[in-house]
């Protein structure tokens, strides 16, 4: 009787890492502490917008424990280069000078003016008050609208505009589509900003090495690697000597995949005094001094058969870049370029972005970065192309989803989707949600007129997961491979170690990259040892975003495992003298087929450390290397289905229900997949009803703390409910597509559907996020009146 070997890909196996997070056993940048290490505070301008004039540090310097106040002309020698974008997204874009602290100007509230080094965090906070900046204040401007009109304020009148770039493109006759078409709709929807609220704030340690001349850094980062080789650039200091450690990360969502004024500061400052420099982030800072998301102005238009038929679409954004750009701040609305034509089938599409400059804290990636615009804008328009029709917007969707595929097919926007199967997605949604009963429902309470009525809402989506193939990143002139390296090793013991380039910072990648090797080499998943985020152990890596982690990082653990899976065989096959075509592996042994003899995994291992019996010309050890490069994005894809109660008297909204059927590609850890789903879910939630950075006229933050910034808290959200379905990425061998922004990318337009179908029968048909309850009251009274 064969015995049954277990498989470890696609059970919910117990997150490794939740022990010690949940247990206060985590490791975190501010809570490591270095003998002697010195702190800084920054002083940061409270001004959107204006010259300095005089800054006078005699106050502060005089504190005791104050080591030195600092100011960016004090500074200008320690960099060799200011901040840099690493995404110039056309040849002719205007990019300002960004050094690290600012130099005779400020152009947002929060430019870091000067910095105070001291010998404890509290005293250089105290220091930072009493440093005496001099100010004259220019006129700012905040609206990214008013910021391209004639005679507005310029945020950098060296660069002689507000206006960054254009990026264009066209796919098929736009202008034919939308002259046979017998209805247009057009629409404008705003996506507001919002502050990523990590629940860690940023901080950063550097530990210089005073033998061998180089230094430690510890970040609360995403991206160790990048900051490894930018920082080095910053400073002028050869990657060589710096090793960059990432401990554990309390959240990222797109705001640690930069690199900092702070980090490279630190870096300088623990060179020119050596010394250890530790600098940690204060919640009122994070608002101000991290990068927001979103923040854009979408204008769109369908033209469409009366029957339903979409024939073309037109795209034009408006994308507000803040006052500088940061790592990636002008290819975040261009990254959604690929995805506005969403999940349908027509042949004519144009998109045009224009990117702006404003006097606010700079804008870059946010959960679902630049696809979450996205499938917003498409599907608000997918249901104000229903009602124009009067057609259900269910059916509306039906009729013009791409019919499923499983090979790579060029779409709408000119790029090619990997596989998808929408229909069946999407029905299984509308069967989970019971969809014809909550219409049922809904005409009910309309024909009773009831005070609290009843909406539901549709997200479609698709988003180019799998951040990765290097050649499309140079297309676009992002200045970054897409590749992910991977190593797998068999120790004398038997056990394993994975080196993996991914930085994991809640996705659970100790275990899922455990059950991926552990199913390749047949141990079991707490035989293997995952190394992650420290330059000096894992020095090749892209780190972790963009829902690339297990479509590229994973997948390359997996070869990696494969590769060691084939140099065993080989030796197998020697120690064993038989063909390699002859043995068979399984549950982590090999077997000559038809005889009893075998060895284990661990028995190889062991004879490729011992070395004295290998075949001619093979190397010693149990270890391989691998790096992968797909040949295109995956694509993963879902329906998400909100079902909304609107208090028409109060404008209330309550989320009765909330389902979402995502499709991945096959699962790793189904248990790891939902959290993935519940925290994005929260964060469309969110930014659909709650959250919204505001400004005064004058730049000023009018959300400066989390008093005045509203999110959801978990009374404010339904319970989830979770469907899937599988459809194989043709496009790496483990057919695995990724879903750590699925959840954020789905769930806004749902919810935001649903509040306006709720009292689209009282003649709303529009309201902006986030749908507070007096913007939803004041919407029910003006389409009364």
């Amino acid at each position: 009787m064969t015995e049954t070997v277990e498989r470890y890909v696609g059970q919910s196996v117990r997150r490794r890492e939740d022990a010690a997070l949940t247990t206060g056993r985590g490791t975190w940048t501010d809570g490591i502490s270095v003998p002697g290490a010195l702190h800084l505070a920054l002083v940061r301008s409270p001004l959107a917008h204006a010259r300095i004039t005089g800054v006078d540090v005699t106050a502060a310097k005089q504190l005791p424990g104050v080591v030195d106040v600092l100011t960016g002309e004090d500074l200008a020698g320690d960099f060799a280069i200011g901040l840099p974008c690493g995404w110039p997204v056309t040849e002719d874009i205007k990019v300002p000078d960004h050094p690290p602290l600012a130099r005779g100007e400020v152009n947002h509230v929060g430019d870091g003016v000067a910095v105070v080094i001291a010998t404890d965090a509290a005293t250089a906070a105290d220091a930072a008050g009493l440093v005496d900046v001099e100010y004259d204040e220019l006129p700012a401007v905040v609206d990214i609208e008013a910021a391209l009109a004639e005679g507005a304020p310029l945020v950098h009148e060296s660069l002689g505009t507000n206006h960054c770039y254009t990026w264009p493109m066209v796919v098929g006759d736009v202008d034919a589509a939308f002259a046979q078409a017998d209805v247009v709709v057009e629409g404008r929807y705003l996506q507001q900003r919002v502050i990523p609220s990590a629940m860690e704030p940023r901080a950063v340690l550097v530990n210089p090495d005073p033998v061998g001349g180089g230094f430690t850094i510890y970040s609360s980062t995403q991206v160790p690697h990048f900051l490894r080789d930018i920082v080095a650039m910053v400073c002028g200091i050869s990657d060589s000597k710096l090793r960059v450690v990432a401990p554990d990360v309390g959240g990222g969502f797109g705001s640690k995949l930069n690199v900092y004024a702070e980090e490279a500061l630190a870096l300088a400052l623990a060179r020119r005094l050596h010394k250890p420099v530790k600098w940690t982030e204060t919640r009122s800072e994070n608002h101000v001094a991290t990068t927001h998301g979103r923040g854009q102005v979408q204008r769109m238009a369908v033209a469409a058969t009366r029957e339903g038929k979409i024939l073309g679409m037109k795209v034009e954004l408006l994308a507000d870049m803040g006052a500088y750009l940061q790592l990636l701040t002008p290819g975040i609305a261009v990254f959604g370029a690929f995805t506005y034509c969403g999940l349908y089938d027509f042949g004519a599409y144009s998109f045009g972005c224009k990117g702006v400059f404003t006097n606010l804290t700079p804008t870059d990636a946010y959960r679902g970065a630049g696809r979450s615009e996205a499938a917003y804008a498409h599907e608000r328009i997918m249901d104000d192309l229903a009602r124009e029709l009067g057609m259900d917007p269910a059916e509306l969707r039906l009729r013009n989803l791409i019919e499923p595929f499983d090979e790579p097919r060029t779409v709408a926007s000119g790029v090619m989707y990997d596989s998808g199967n929408y229909e069946g997605c999407m029905r299984e949604a509308m069967r989970m949600v019971g969809y014809d009963e909550v219409r049922a429902e809904q005409r009910r309470r309309r024909e009773a007129g009831d005070t609290v009525q009843i909406g539901i809402g549709i997200g479609n989506f698709t988003e180019s997961g799998g951040l990765s193939p290097s050649k499309v990143a140079a297309g676009v002139r992002l200045q970054s491979g897409g590749w992910e390296a991977a190593t797998v090793r068999m120790l004398v013991s038997g056990k394993v170690e994975v080196v993996t380039g991914t930085s994991p910072h809640g996705q659970g990648h100790e275990t899922a990259w455990s059950q991926i090797a552990a199913d390749a080499l047949g141990v079991h998943p707490d035989d293997v040892e995952v190394l992650h985020s420290d330059t000096a152990v894992a020095p090749f890596g892209r780190d972790t975003y963009g829902s690339r982690s297990l479509p590229v990082g994973g997948v390359s653990v997996h070869m990696a495992a494969g590769k060691v899976v084939d140099k065993a065989r080989a030796i197998a096959a020697h120690l064993l003298e038989a063909a390699e075509d002859d043995l068979t592996f399984e549950g982590g042994r090999f077997a000559v087929a038809g005889t009893g003899a075998g060895l284990s995994i661990q028995e190889v291992a062991m004879a490729a450390y011992l070395a004295d019996n290998l075949p001619e010309g093979m190397e010693p050890l149990l270890s391989a290397d691998n790096t992968f490069d797909p040949p295109n994005f995956t694509w993963p894809f879902g329906t998400h289905i909100c079902v909304s109660e609107v208090d028409t008297e109060t404008g209330a909204v309550r989320i009765q229900r909330f389902v979402a059927v995502d499709d991945c590609g096959h699962v790793v850890n189904p248990e790891i997949v939902a959290g993935q789903l519940h925290g994005g879910i929260a964060q469309g939630i969110g930014q659909a009803l709650y959250e919204e950075a505001t400004y005064d006229e004058a730049g000023n933050p009018t959300t400066a703390t989390l008093a005045d910034y509203q999110f959801p808290t978990a009374t404010d959200l339904p319970h989830f409910e979770l469907g899937s379905t599988v459809t194989p990425s043709p496009t790496n061998p483990m057919g695995v597509k990724g879903i750590g922004e699925s959840g954020a990318i789905g769930s806004s337009p749902a919810v935001l559907n649903s509040v306006i179908d709720a009292v689209a029968h009282l003649g709303v048909t529009h309201i902006d996020m986030p749908a507070s309850p007096e913007k939803v009251w004041r919407a029910i009274r003006g389409a009364t009146r």
